[in-house]
């Protein structure tokens, strides 16, 4: 752990109302010198999928010993447990409820355990608030030097999900790959789950979404027109389909879950 303490949020809050703001007002109360860092908060609403993959392809961009908050959570409320998990020298405070499955699927996790202390929660505890109640003091108080095992006990059993692979097919016409959005940007790219490695280098590549066809990759925006719609490898190292200055998901009506079809041959 650095001098100064490293925090970041990630939720589905948006920053219309006050929930960040009082977030983060908790956190300082607790542990004024920390930094605190807005990974995102413009999550889909209750899209638990979308948060767990942002939280796994962002939080190796920070140093070892960042705490990390996210918070998308349906079920707060509910007997849903809450969790701190350290993994890969960061350590993840978030609801048991497959939030921390990408970074699981990364990386081996040295201990989770479940937030039961409430000496280190904010009272009285809300059931609407766990963001503000739990999970930031909790993250102030690890920050601050408090130790894991200090918050609850040991568990194995998480709420995990497998996170979605494409399906690799191949006929006698080809190689047909299936896969699907996993994120759509504020600029309306629609991040898939084909990552680099996984498509062939061939100039015969089609794309599919919807009823559309994307021949080929293209390297940068700036070798295609304003306005076509395109396929290339993102800053994730992911396929990506995109409109050139434009927005792919509103020109295709396309959101996270749709398939998407890489075809071969």
């Amino acid at each position: 752990m650095s001098s100064k303490p490293l925090i970041t949020l990630l939720t589905d809050f948006g920053s219309r109302d006050t929930y960040v703001g009082i977030m983060k007002g908790v956190i300082a109360k607790i542990t004024p010198d920390a930094q605190v860092i807005d990974l995102c908060h413009e999550v889909t609403p209750q899209n638990v999928r979308e948060a767990a993959w942002l939280l796994g392809v962002s939080f190796g961009y920070f140093p070892e010993g960042t705490v990390h908050v996210a918070v998308v959570d349906p079920g707060v409320g509910s007997k849903r447990r809450a969790l701190a998990v350290r993994a890969a020298g960061h350590v993840f405070v978030l609801p048991d409820n497959g939030l921390i499955s990408y970074v699981w699927r990364q990386h081996e996790m040295d201990l989770a355990v479940s937030l039961e202390n409430e000496k280190y929660f904010l009272q009285p505890v809300s059931a609407t608030f766990h963001g503000r109640d739990i999970f930031a003091p909790v993250a102030a108080h690890v920050a601050k030097g408090v130790p894991l095992t200090e918050l609850g006990p040991e568990i194995k059993n998480l709420d995990l999900f497998d996170p979605r692979r494409p399906v690799i097919a191949t006929y006698s016409s080809g190689t047909v790959l299936e896969g699907e959005i996993v994120h759509v940007d504020r600029f309306g790219n629609l991040v898939t789950n084909f990552e680099q490695e996984l498509l062939p280098r061939v100039p015969n590549l089609r794309i599919r979404v919807g009823r559309r066809v994307i021949n080929g990759l293209t390297a940068t925006y700036s070798q295609a027109h304003t306005g076509e719609l395109i396929a290339l490898i993102g800053s994730f190292g992911q396929l990506e389909i995109s409109v050139v200055n434009g927005d792919a998901a509103r020109k295709l009506k396309a959101s996270v879950g749709d398939p998407v079809i890489v075809e071969v041959g």
